[in-house]
């Protein structure tokens, strides 16, 4: 099953608008850096290869949450939000699996007015 049109032209619009705001073209992995920081208002001048996993597992937790995969239990003394899974996963091939996040990312980015 490849993407659906409608999904493919959403993607795009997302893909063309993070480009005009930063400058180039993000992959999903970086989209997922994005939520992330955006979710936790981490800033730092470095971020080392741990933070950034931390980030991204942040950004997946927050966007499958709508589908009531996550539910977010609260935050540690850190700052860092912490994820109670509600329920498993879907077993998926690997570009099933890459449409439903870039399904649950779309509709993020929509929720948050972007």
């Amino acid at each position: 099953m490849l993407m659906t049109d409608d999904l493919q032209q959403r993607w795009w619009n997302l893909e063309a608008k993070l480009v005009e705001r930063f400058g180039k073209k993000p992959d999903t992995e970086a989209i997922l850096f994005l939520i992330g920081l955006q979710e936790t208002g981490f800033l730092a001048d470095k971020i080392t290869k741990e933070q950034k996993q931390d980030l991204m597992h942040v950004a997946i937790c927050t966007i499958l949450g709508t589908s009531g995969y996550y539910l977010k239990e609260g935050h540690d003394e850190q700052g860092w939000p912490h994820f109670k899974q509600l329920k498993e996963l879907p077993t998926m091939i690997l570009h099933e699996q890459d449409n439903f996040l870039k399904d649950h990312i779309l509709l993020y980015f929509d929720q948050q007015g972007f």
